[in-house]
């Protein structure tokens, strides 16, 4: 019977009440049929022992009666009683499935379910590993629940910001990851950049204040015949480029350790162009 109504739990619909009295119906007109099935075959084994002591129509008009009173009535009862424990069961497994998939702190996928569905991920997607930067400096600082409440704010801000097919997790500790499905590379990359601006604007409330974080992402696409590991394994040297070039940074998986470099070079030039000419006007304003 256990196992009965496991495999009940497992192959029926039971996490709706409605379905309870669905199922006890069905159970009562089985036990009636069975029941009708069972009379009349006991009808004509007295009859044919002469044993029957009314006319064999009277007998089986009697047989139906007790058929639907009798196993109508106890069978629908016993499978009200049996939908319930089948309800109870199937709810705390629907509910025991989703704890078991759910980080607890933020309310996103944990690393096994995002690892499943990355597994099952199509072409046109992107894998992204966000990091937070600096996180154990606020946990020193100012405590695990100011911590806690960077976590919690941060899930908060990527669930708004990767809407619709796309799947957000939070890895482990201060890493978290994103399945970004829709456009090309660059437009990924763009909405990894903005939820990375966005990110570094917010003041976070922690006990006491406020905190400003930034994040550093890193990027591969998935596609072709590449393997899981292997598109994990290039976000992740793509983050550790990020970290080592200064946090703060968004790098895809096709960026060069030269090219970085160039780019670092260019922007640090631009920004000394500025502050002479900045200086510049300054002189002449004097």
């Amino acid at each position: 019977m256990k196992q009965w109504i496991s495999l009940q739990a497992e192959l029926g619909n039971f996490q709706q009440r409605s379905a309870i009295f669905i199922f006890a119906l069905k159970m009562s007109f089985v036990a009636v049929i069975m029941s009708l099935a069972i009379i009349l075959v006991l009808i004509f084994v007295m009859q044919w022992l002469d044993l029957l002591p009314l006319p064999i129509f009277e007998a089986m008009r009697f047989g139906v009666l007790l058929a639907w009173i009798i196993g109508g009535t106890v069978s629908g009862a016993l499978a009200v009683l049996v939908g319930f424990s089948i309800h109870r069961l199937a709810v705390s497994r629907a509910e025991f499935e989703r704890l078991s998939r759910t980080d607890t702190l933020s309310g996103l996928l944990n690393r096994r379910a995002f690892t499943e569905v990355l597994n099952t991920a199509k072409d046109g997607a992107s894998l992204v590993i966000f990091d937070l930067d600096r996180f154990k400096t606020i946990n020193d600082r100012f405590g695990h629940a100011s911590g806690d409440a960077v976590i919690v704010a941060v899930s908060r801000l990527f669930s708004d910001a990767f809407t619709g097919e796309n799947v957000i997790a939070r890895l482990g500790g201060e890493e978290f990851g994103v399945i970004i499905h829709g456009g090309d590379t660059a437009e990924r990359i763009a909405r990894v950049e903005e939820i990375k601006e966005q990110i570094a604007e917010q003041s976070i409330a922690i006990e006491g204040g406020s905190v400003k974080i930034t994040i550093s992402a890193g990027i591969a696409d998935i596609g072709g015949d590449r393997k899981t590991e292997a598109v994990y394994a290039a976000a992740d040297k793509a983050l550790y480029l990020a970290k080592t070039l200064g946090r703060n940074r968004v790098m895809h998986e096709r960026e060069r350790l030269s090219q970085v470099w160039n780019r670092c070079a260019s922007e640090q030039e631009q920004e000394a162009t500025t502050d002479v000419r900045e200086l510049q006007r300054y002189v002449q304003q004097m």
